[in-house]
């Protein structure tokens, strides 16, 4: 078990921290997952976005059927930004740029995904670098997702040569044994609300 912590809460939506490795939704096996130990909190969250279970960082619900549908169709039309970030393998040249690849399901190796040119669907992420750790021989970046796709971020990155440290699903040895989890983190989340039309800015800093 452990503590809920609350960015975030009123009538229509809650606004919690994820920790690192635990599921965001119930899986095939019992174990701890975070909606239900939020449900116990506010009884009427719904799951309207999931984190990957390695990820942390931000995870908002919505609270009632009806505000399910409307935070589903935010999410949907690009409305509520999302902004991570990751320590990667080696360093990245660029200041910013876009990562521009189609993404579908790596069916013989699932639950991975991969890029695929001819079956991919649309899937691009922006970066920003904050800073060089040459030290690790690594770089901390900001990444947007534009898309949503599953697994997103941790293919984009492969994909560009700079795995995210820890990735146990994507990196090879030496990037699994960088860093003791994935070194990515959900550290800001931007939307108007809904209701009330008030800019929404949470954030939580990265734990590494």
């Amino acid at each position: 078990m452990f503590k809920l912590l609350v960015h975030y809460h009123d009538a229509q939506c809650v606004i919690v921290e994820k920790p690192a490795a635990l599921l965001s939704v119930p899986g095939r096996a019992a174990g701890p997952n975070l909606a239900e130990q939020v449900q116990a909190a506010f009884a009427d969250v719904r799951v309207v976005h999931r984190l990957d279970q390695a990820t942390s960082g931000l995870m908002l619900f919505a609270r009632g059927a009806a505000m399910a549908g409307t935070f589903g169709r935010l999410f949907q039309e690009r409305k509520i930004d999302k902004r991570y970030e990751a320590i990667v393998h080696g360093p990245v040249a660029a200041a910013e740029g876009v990562f521009d690849w189609p993404l579908i399901c790596d069916w013989p190796n699932r639950p991975q995904q991969k890029v695929c040119f001819e079956t991919g669907k649309p899937s691009q992420t922006r970066y920003i670098r904050i800073a060089t750790l040459a030290e690790r021989n690594a770089t901390r970046l900001a990444l947007i997702p534009v898309t949503g796709r599953t697994h997103q971020l941790r293919v984009h990155l492969r994909q560009a040569g700079h795995p995210i440290l820890g990735d146990a699903l994507y990196g090879d040895a030496a990037v699994r044994d960088a860093a003791p989890r994935l070194l990515l983190h959900a550290c800001e989340l931007d939307f108007v609300h809904p209701i009330s039309g008030h800019a929404i800015h949470i954030t939580s800093p990265a734990p590494f």
